[in-house]
């Protein structure tokens, strides 16, 4: 009997970057469209497609089941935010959220056998710089321009070159801790499938058994556990650092 080729397992352990479907050229420069931005609309569709079915015909009594789940996820962001940053930063609480719910659902469409979103680390950069512009921007705004400038030479002048580092290190320590643990997970989720294949034909096993259910105990951690550590973490990072860029509470 033959068997499948689907069946054997993967003789050779190969970890790349996300796979590039199209390139383009724009004033010259190549642009490449990877499989990160077809997941990440993906992602989107999912979020969206599960905040339409949350919120469908909201009523103020008698309410559904879904609803009752839609306003315990709306008021849990709201009292985290607020008890994190204040209350004058409760207008953070839509990117707070939009930041936690791409994390999770880009890091857990890795169990539908897709490529973790969250493991390009082109994707945790972005974000990891939006929030360093929101630090900045707010710094900006309670301080002026000068007052911002005049913060790189505190507390004495000597200490600007290691006061520029200490800002660009905020993003950058940012994107690597989200995107070290994601993709550290896939890969030795990868390292754990190749040596149990390995391990199936050692004892004469044509089908790798042994990846059977033994990994799955492995990814109720790299999966569920992590993707919710790390989605928490980045959220919890973004909203300690914009709001003591500011004044504290009662100082406003």
């Amino acid at each position: 009997m033959t068997i499948p080729e689907f069946l054997r397992g993967s003789s050779e352990l190969t970890v790349t970057g996300p796979k590039v479907i199209a390139s383009f050229e724009v004033f010259g420069i190549t642009v490449n469209f990877t499989e990160t931005i077809v997941l990440q609309w993906f992602v989107i569709a999912l979020i969206l497609g599960l905040c339409r079915f949350l919120t469908h015909k909201l009523t103020v009594s008698g309410v559904s089941k879904r609803q009752v789940i839609a306003e315990m996820l709306v008021d849990a962001i709201h009292n985290l935010v607020s008890d994190t940053m204040g209350k004058r930063w409760m207008f953070m609480t839509p990117y707070i959220a939009t930041i936690f719910a791409f994390s999770i659902c880009g890091s857990l469409i890795s169990l539908l056998g897709l490529r973790a979103v969250t493991s390009d680390f082109s994707v945790l950069a972005t974000w990891a710089v939006i929030t360093f512009l929101l630090i900045t921007a707010t710094k900006i705004r309670f301080n002026g321009v000068g007052g911002w400038l005049k913060g790189f030479l505190d507390p004495v002048p000597v200490m600007l070159p290691i006061n520029i580092l200490s800002e660009v290190a905020t993003p950058v320590s940012m994107a690597l801790r989200h995107f070290g643990n994601i993709a550290g997970g896939a890969v030795i989720t990868a390292l754990l499938y190749y040596g149990l294949t390995g391990l199936s034909r050692m004892v004469g096993l044509e089908i790798p058994l042994f990846t059977i259910g033994i990994p799955a105990v492995l990814s109720i951690y790299f999966d569920l556990f992590s993707s919710f550590m790390q989605a928490f973490i980045f959220i919890m990072l973004t909203m300690v650092f914009i709001s003591n860029a500011g004044p504290a509470e009662d100082e406003a």
